[in-house]
């Protein structure tokens, strides 16, 4: 039996050609499964993600859409469209995928810590997974076209390809460009990475906003920050100089954690995190550096949170850069505004998640997890899972939930930038069980297990094939049925106060260009062969 063959599967009632989609998916599992293990082994991160994205064009263009490569000016972008032509016109539906990994996460698909073959444990891994978001799409869009062609139903898909969701980096792009525009509504599946959202749609609490940005120190004229002698280098190198690019970032880092508990009152969720991105250091001159830069993620419920972040990180990269003869820019990697509900959506995708049920794991996914509990030294659980896994939690309990952890006044809690979709056209927010282990009291499993659990076929396999059958079946009832897509849609309007330009919509945030020129952790081939900028032996690897 397969994973999500459950034997107490409800009796579905779903239109032929939704019916027609199922069967594709069931058809396609195979190859499912190993498109879903090419991705999480290219185990590529943000806005460098180049493997991930020819293999999706590739695909598609092989399954007859027509692919524009580098949309919006991102190198590792697609926008994908394909219609029932012979049919005429018709709605057209949204669908995505997502690629990247995060560097520092190398794991093998393999019930023990272990790094894929050639690499490191610093180098890119799944961690989300996002290999499975993007094959569940995939599988979607694949089944719909399928079941349009044999039903003569008229419309389209358009499936773009989103690099850098970990940096929120393409969606904003790609909303500001105008990609989203036109669509009758667009689906959003991500694996369940927080209870209550196991199996189930958000309601009212949609993510917040997000910005992110890099801010770059350079010292390119360190002789105007103190008196010289005049000598072409200073005598014995022990003159006075400026302390440079390094020392800014220092100073950058440690006075913004400092403020961090005064930047805003910590009412609700909200975290800024930091990372080092390139700190141009002079060999081991005494010459200052001239290059440094440090990046921030901001994730807050509201964009008057955000802006208000973002001047105290302002202010404290100019004291920095005035103590340390530096001048400082602020580059930006998103602006992605808060998420917008639509009930019509939502609803439409639970009664679809309720016919076909939760995923389900069989027992090869069992004695996987068996494995890694004796990896571990524990000893191996008859039921290995945690329950909510095979469970459904329908929208308004989970919505309960999730709000008892907030303050009354907080619309919006964590960060994703499929928000940027919900201002475009209705949307509706779904996620699927990932696997996840239950703990013994007291412990807690380290990262690697949710990483190779996000890549082991018969552990990741069921939710993959389940996110796809709820987009298809979704995706589908979209566009057969007009009396939905109207009720969508004035609930669209009426929550953006008329629609896109309306006086309650939220404008595109994005004013700049694709920050592809930063220094991103990649792959990249150099003599020794294929390498992470870590390089990939290590000691202890």
């Amino acid at each position: 039996m397969h994973p999500n063959d459950s034997p107490d599967a409800p009796q579905t009632a779903f239109t032929a050609a939704q019916g027609s989609a199922l069967k594709h998916i069931e058809a396609q599992r195979a190859a499912l499964s190993d498109w879903c293990a090419t991705i999480f082994d290219f185990g590529e991160t943000a806005w460098r993600e180049y493997r991930s994205c020819a293999w999706y064009v590739a695909r598609l263009r092989e399954e007859g859409f027509s692919v524009e490569e580098g949309s919006a000016g991102m190198d590792t972008a697609f926008c994908a469209e394909w219609h029932n032509s012979p049919c005429g016109p018709g709605p057209v539906i949204g669908l995505y995928a997502e690629y990247d990994g995060i560097p520092g996460n190398c794991q093998a698909a393999e019930p023990r810590r272990a790094p894929r073959s050639g690499l490191g444990y610093q180098a890119g891994g799944h961690t989300d997974p996002h290999s499975g978001l993007g094959i569940a799409g995939l599988g979607a869009a694949l089944a719909i076209k399928a079941a349009m062609v044999r039903h003569g139903i008229p419309g389209g898909i358009r499936f773009t390809g989103e690099p850098a969701e970990k940096l929120r980096g393409s969606k904003p792009i790609h909303a500001a460009k105008g990609y989203y525009d036109g669509l009758a509504a667009i689906l959003s599946f991500h694996p369940f990475y927080m209870l209550p959202m196991c199996n189930t749609v958000r309601w009212d609490t949609h993510c917040g906003a997000g910005y992110a940005m890099v801010y770059r120190f350079l010292c390119d004229a360190p002789e105007k920050w103190a008196a010289q002698d005049g000598a072409p280098i200073p005598q014995a190198h022990s003159m006075v100089r400026a302390p440079g690019a390094g020392e800014a970032l220092n100073l950058m880092f440690t006075a913004s954690k400092a403020l961090r508990d005064s930047v805003l009152t910590h009412q609700g969720g909200w975290t800024i995190s930091e990372a080092v991105l390139t700190h141009g250091q002079a060999t081991a001159d005494n010459q200052p550096a001239g290059l440094a830069e440090l990046q921030y993620m901001i994730r807050v419920p509201t964009l008057a949170m955000a802006d208000a972040v973002t001047a105290a990180l302002d202010r404290n990269a100019e004291a920095a850069a005035l103590m340390t003869g530096c001048r400082w820019e602020r580059h930006w990697v998103s602006k992605s505004r808060p998420g917008l509900a639509n009930h019509a959506m939502a609803g439409m995708v639970w009664e679809n998640l309720k016919q076909l049920g939760a995923p389900q794991w069989n027992d090869a996914a069992r004695d996987t997890a068996r494995a890694i509990q004796r990896e571990l030294g524990l000893v191996p659980m008859d039921d290995p899972f945690i329950p909510e896994m095979s469970r459904l939690t329908d929208p308004q309990s989970a919505e309960a939930a999730l709000r008892r952890d907030l303050p009354p006044s907080q619309s919006h809690s964590t960060s994703d930038d499929y928000t940027d979709m919900c201002w475009h056209a209705p949307t509706a927010r779904f996620y699927i069980a990932r696997p996840a282990l239950r703990a013994p009291a007291g412990f807690a499993y380290p990262a690697w297990v949710m990483n190779a659990l996000g890549g082991i076929p018969a552990t990741i396999d069921p939710m993959v094939e389940r996110a796809a059958q709820v987009l298809a079946v979704s995706g589908l009832k979209v566009l057969e049925d007009s009396a939905l897509r109207t009720r969508a849609m004035d609930e669209f309007t009426e929550r953006t106060g008329g629609g896109i330009g309306g006086s309650d919509w939220i404008a595109p945030l994005c004013d700049y260009d694709p920050p592809l020129h930063f220094r991103w952790p990649e792959y990249v081939t150099t003599p020794r062969g294929h390498d992470w900028w870590i390089p990939a032996t290590m000691p202890g690897a």
